[in-house]
């Protein structure tokens, strides 16, 4: 039988840049399915239900509790001088017996297996001095050991992150720019490392993730996202693909023409071409081919899964695109994004916006800031 169980990546981990390392292990070492994520400020409402929850339990150890409880109001709560609450994010996997999947990548919170199998041994601290005090204590995550606690901390998280989604914003400050971007379906096609190992190198650029969304694109959203390409491709193609025609005929009549031969040619197919494109690359984001959609179905038809981030900070838009690389994985340079994990053009790993106002346009299409999570909270945790 499916069931949810949930990460919350602590407001240290995701200041630490451990986002990515932390999400590389749970989506490549569980079969489970990350079916929506959202970023949250927990309020001091929240914080005070999540440790009564964690203090009410009779199956764990009182003391780890007790101590846990005091972690969590210490780390999650807003800062007392200003009231700002701290980054954190909720992800939802689900799957056949999650929540012990979920915790066996985990680990315990004494992390008292070692060898760094577990995200809390590779990402977390639990110190204790020479007379058994702990005097450093540091998760890394939070989880549910239990069925029943999951779905007693879920309804807790249902009833106060629904209105979150960008945190700690500075949007607005001199310089301060928002870039969106989206990791590509390629990403999520089996388990594996690179949506984490991704994250890891976008984290080099310095700036600040403030909201995240795990989705499937629409036809009616990739058609609406990727319409300006039809143009850019149809005024492009006569130069590009000039010598694509001309070597064409070449191999085909087994004679050599010129690209100013065939450039006429290619004006009257650019249309045909930009479509052509413009269908491939609506069908690999979302599934479905668009032309084979009727138009009264385009809104929900979504085959495929995503993974959009906001990031935040000074000249955003031209640090993540430096980050990502060329389009083309082969003009990339080594150590970029699509380089890295890019197989041509259109299967390149990863999408920017290349400007802010393309950022906000392209974050609108995607709703990035809709919650996602309610529908499954309420599946699972009102049965």
């Amino acid at each position: 039988m499916k069931e949810i169980a949930y990460v919350l990546i602590n407001p240290y981990t995701i200041r630490k840049s451990r986002l990515g390392g932390v999400l590389a292990r749970y989506l490549s070492r569980t079969d489970l399915k990350l079916v929506a994520a959202r970023m949250f400020g927990a309020s001091q409402s929240l914080v005070d239900e999540y440790i009564q929850a964690v203090l009410d339990r009779t199956d764990q150890r009182p003391d780890i509790d007790r101590l846990l409880a005091e972690y969590i109001r210490r780390e999650y709560s807003p800062k007392p001088e200003t009231g700002r609450p701290h980054r954190s994010l909720c992800l939802l996997f689900e799957g056949e017996d999650a929540i012990q999947k979920i915790w066996d990548v985990t680990g315990s919170l004494t992390m008292r297996w070692g060898g760094g199998q577990t995200v809390r041994e590779t990402y977390g601290d639990y110190i204790v001095d020479d007379a058994g005090r702990v005097t450093y204590f540091e998760p890394a995550v939070l989880v549910a050991p239990t069925r029943s606690f999951a779905i007693k901390t879920l309804r807790i998280l249902e009833r106060h992150i629904a209105d979150s989604g960008i945190v700690n914003s500075h949007f607005g400050d001199p310089g301060v720019e928002r870039t969106l971007v989206m990791l590509k379906p390629d990403n999520f096609q089996r388990p594996s490392l690179r949506a984490g190992n991704i994250i890891d190198l976008l984290s080099s650029t310095g700036l600040h993730i403030v909201c995240v969304k795990k989705f499937s694109m629409t036809v009616a959203q990739a058609e609406k996202f990727y319409g300006p390409v039809v143009d850019s491709l149809t005024a492009k193609f006569p130069s590009f693909g000039a010598k694509r025609v001309a070597g064409a005929v070449a191999r085909e009549l087994g004679f050599e023409v010129t690209e100013d031969a065939v450039r006429p040619l290619c004006q009257a197919i650019a249309p045909s071409f930009a479509t052509n494109q413009f269908e491939d690359i609506v069908e690999f984001m979302t599934g479905f081919r668009p032309s084979s959609v009727p138009e009264a179905e385009k809104s929900f038809r979504a085959g495929a899964e995503c993974l959009g981030l906001i990031y935040e900070g000074e000249s955003a838009v031209s640090k993540i695109r430096d980050i990502l690389g060329a389009t083309d994985p082969e003009k990339a340079r080594p150590g970029s994004v699509r380089r890295e994990f890019g197989t041509n053009i259109m299967v390149n790993a990863a999408h920017a916006s290349d400007s802010p106002e393309n950022a906000k346009r392209e974050m609108e299409i995607i709703d990035i800031v809709g919650d996602n999570l309610s529908p499954y909270l309420k599946k699972y945790c009102h049965e």
